[in-house]
């Protein structure tokens, strides 16, 4: 299988030649959710995949390394004014996320830097090493005013490469010396390593987690969030936080019509069964690239639904596959919508669940005080960087 570059937006033209045969669908990577190393929407060329003659007939795509590429950051704190998140700091201490979820709305920024939001999000990683520095001197500035941090939005702050890379709890080590309320949300089970460091900050109400639960099917999991914690892992996750007096909300994100929408109840009873004390739910929404991207995963793992999906989905997007309307977005419109909600509110009430936007919101911002210590601006290395040098 071959690809060919082209200008986008040029016009189609007769060369006389032989148009070239039809391609197959990309293949499933094992260990990967897409499909496809989709191109951003700012490249300059496009490319198009066309069969000519080299394919090897494999029912398994080639593997993908994951590479992590050092990154010293300008700016470590990223601020919404959005009204349907309920918050406006986040910290993300990594580009890109090895867990490979489909659905991850954090897809297309990678198109930003000159990446594809397909299979490079997902392997072509960046750690911003410099993160506890710059999240210091952010809180010794003296004009800094205190607002609660969700760590781990547009990443997940616990992936693989925070094993050894360790810029998550380098960043709670700040928090807890500066008494800082925080919030964590993450797939992975990684996160117990911390307890040492969230139950105390817990114990002061300066800290809680969200654990996300889409599934609770391994097989719809392995495919659909590859490289995330297994369900079941995740269920022992809730309960070991809980049991370690960390307040945790299970968010049930996405919902997917047909895929996942039919365990939304049974979801929420796991969670409660584990120690879970909120819950919170978005439907999925495919902003950019995630659109083309999650299509083609459902080709690959589910044609015989791919239809009735994609069709329930614009029926609750008003007819379009996407709409980014704040009023709308994390909930949809219509019948189907209001079906899952009333779904998830009643299933929610009769479970004692609180909502997960409240929780966040209680954390206690009176403990707070300026690091001791503050270290110096580090600047970045040039030549380490790919910076040409003439002489």
């Amino acid at each position: 299988m071959g690809t060919i570059d082209f200008p986008l937006q040029r016009e189609p033209f007769d060369d006389g030649h032989v148009a070239l045969a039809p391609s197959p669908p990309p293949l499933a990577r094992k260990g990967r959710g897409a499909v496809s190393n989709l191109q951003g929407r700012y490249e300059v060329n496009g490319r198009e995949r066309f069969d000519d003659g080299w394919a090897v007939d494999d029912d398994e795509a080639p593997a993908f390394k994951t590479v992590v590429t050092d990154e010293i950051a300008k700016s470590i704190l990223s601020r919404n004014t959005s009204p349907d998140i309920p918050f406006s700091v986040s910290l993300n201490p990594y580009r890109g996320c090895e867990h490979g979820c489909i659905y991850c709305f954090a897809r297309p920024t990678h198109s930003y830097l000159g990446l594809s939001p397909g299979l490079d999000f997902e392997s072509r990683l960046f750690a911003k090493i410099n993160a506890p520095e710059l999240l210091q001197r952010e809180l010794a500035k003296p004009g800094y005013v205190l607002e609660h941090i969700a760590i781990g939005v547009n990443t997940d702050a616990y992936q693989p490469c925070e094993r050894e890379r360790k810029l998550t709890r380098s960043v709670l080590e700040v928090l807890a010396e500066c008494r800082h309320p925080a919030g964590l949300i993450t797939k992975s089970s990684l996160i117990e390593r911390d307890i040492d460091i969230l139950a105390p900050m817990a114990a002061k109400g300066l800290a809680c987690a969200a654990i996300t639960l889409t599934t609770l099917d391994a097989e719809i999991s392995r495919t659909l969030e590859p490289r995330a914690a297994a369900p079941m892992r995740r269920l022992r996750t809730i309960r070991t936080l809980t049991d370690a007096g960390i307040p945790v909300s299970v968010s049930v994100a996405p919902i997917i019509p047909f895929v996942t929408e039919p365990e939304i109840e049974r979801i929420l009873e796991a969670a409660r069964d584990a120690g879970a004390v909120g819950a919170h739910y978005t439907v999925l929404r495919l902003p950019h690239e995630v659109n083309p991207l999650f299509q083609e995963w459902l080709q690959a793992h589910f044609p015989d639904r791919a239809q009735r999906v994609m069709n329930r989905i614009r029926e609750m997007r008003g007819g379009k596959d996407y709409d980014s309307d704040f009023a709308t977005r994390m909930k949809g419109e219509g019948v189907w919508a209001d079906l899952i909600r009333q779904r998830f509110e009643k299933a929610s009430e009769r479970l004692g669940f609180s909502d997960l936007r409240g929780r966040f919101g209680r954390l206690d911002r009176s403990q707070f005080r300026r690091p001791l210590v503050v270290p110096l601006t580090q600047k970045r290395d040039t030549k380490g960087a790919g910076q040409l040098d003439l002489f």
